[in-house]
């Protein structure tokens, strides 16, 4: 089912001439009667009945709205002019919105792809592209929209990891990637209903309050030991350039011995999270 566009008659042009048409029987009527006419009376009778008929099928589109005509069950076409508008009354009348609506999820709680079980919610800007496939391919299409839309981000969310590691898509590290993905997903699953999604967004991520705490704590230790790791990689850095230093200079000269206990002197004070209190030696180096 796709959309055909079909032309109406402009309403108020219409809508004036049934107007005359009335008052001409009205004026008929009442000269059958004066001269006794029957013929005359029944002309009238039947030019208002059928103008009376005809003003159903008048009808109003907004803008960004689209009306989509049926005849005893068969789609004859799409309206989308707007104004008042006329058509054949026995044409059925059902008026699709066509503008760019948002549709925020509940949150969900899903597990991610390595089990653990998280909370996810999504905001979808979409609207209807194609009255027809709205009207006549689903039940109800905004009911489909949120169903589908919630489907998808069930799906999506148990294709990444909650967090990163060594640089892999993650739900909380590359939101462009994981919307770029779920709307991939809607686009495929609601283009059935001629839903075009413009936009979808993560709008709320976080672990699930049974494991939150135990999180909180790896995330912290992952930190932690991130942050060692760099410390630890530059302090052995200056201890090198140091002992180079010292020799290209010729300061001092160290055996293994003192070479041992200056590097580990420094890597106390280079690693250490607070601050040192250094003793003095005012006696002999040896």
């Amino acid at each position: 089912m796709k959309e055909n566009p079909i032309r109406s008659l402009p309403g108020i042009p219409t809508l004036l001439a049934l107007i005359v048409a009335m008052l001409v029987a009205a004026w008929l009527f009442f000269s059958g009667i004066n001269d006794q006419s029957l013929g005359t009376i029944a002309g009238a009778v039947l030019i208002a009945a059928l103008a009376l008929f005809c003003l159903v099928g008048l009808y109003m589109v907004e803008p960004n709205q689209s009306a989509v005509l049926s005849l005893f069950g068969k789609y004859v076409g799409t309206v989308t002019d707007p104004g008042l508008r006329w058509n054949n009354p026995f044409y059925v009348k059902r008026k699709v919105s066509l503008r760019v609506r948002n549709f925020e999820s509940g949150k969900l709680k899903v597990n991610e792809l390595e089990g653990s079980p998280i909370e996810i919610a999504a905001v979808i800007v979409w609207k209807v592209v194609d009255s027809a496939e709205a009207v006549f391919n689903v039940d109800d299409y905004e009911s489909f929209v949120t169903i589908q839309s919630e489907a998808a981000l069930r799906a999506m969310a148990t294709s990444y990891p909650y967090d990163s590691h060594e640089d892999e898509v993650s739900l909380r590290s590359h939101p462009v990637e994981i919307s770029e993905h779920l709307k991939a997903q809607l686009d495929e699953r609601l283009t059935t209903a001629g839903v075009d999604v413009i936009d979808a967004r993560i709008s709320h991520l976080a672990y699930a309050p049974e494991i939150a705490g135990a999180m909180l704590q790896r995330q912290q230790a992952n930190a932690v030991i991130a942050a060692r790791t760099r410390i630890v990689a530059g302090a052995v850095g200056m201890v090198e350039m140091a002992l180079e230093e010292l020799q290209k200079n010729d300061i001092v000269q160290l055996d293994e011995e003192r070479k041992a206990a200056m590097v580990s002197n420094l890597l106390v004070v280079l690693c250490s999270d607070r601050s040192t209190q250094p003793i003095v030696n005012t006696g002999s180096l040896y």
